[in-house]
Order: C-alpha cells, then structure tokens, then sequence
C-alpha cells in the first residue's frame, strides 16, 4: 500500500553537474536551482490533463522561431 502524500518531500538532484531541488507534494512538483527561490512548478492536473506535453511544443516551437 502506498504512502499518501499529505505534506511536502524534498529531494536534491544532480543534472549535468548543476543541483537542483525538487519538492513533491499534495499540489504538483517543484524544480528549482539549489540556493535559488523560483523554478519550474507544474500542477498534478496540468500532467493529467497533457497540459504539459503542449507547453513543451510551444516552448519548443517560440525557440525555433527565435533562432
């Protein structure tokens, strides 16, 4: 049986040599360069619903056309 998840867990993770933290809790997950304050939130239902999978083609699309 699983756990619920019903307060926030941090985790640090490595990328290319650069660390992050991830936080993981009842609202969606977090990514964010350690020491810094803003990063990259997405909601549990924004990856249900795809939303995500769309905002990677846009973003991938916009950096297509600047470059």
């Amino acid at each position: 049986m699983a756990t619920k998840l019903d307060k926030t867990i941090k985790r640090e993770l490595e990328i290319e040599g650069k660390l992050y933290t991830v936080a993981i809790s009842p609202d969606g997950v977090k990514i964010t360069a350690k020491g810094a304050r803003k990063g990259q939130e997405v909601s549990w239902t924004a990856l249900l619903s795809g939303d995500t999978d769309l905002r990677q083609d846009l973003n991938v699309s916009v950096d297509a056309y600047r470059g």
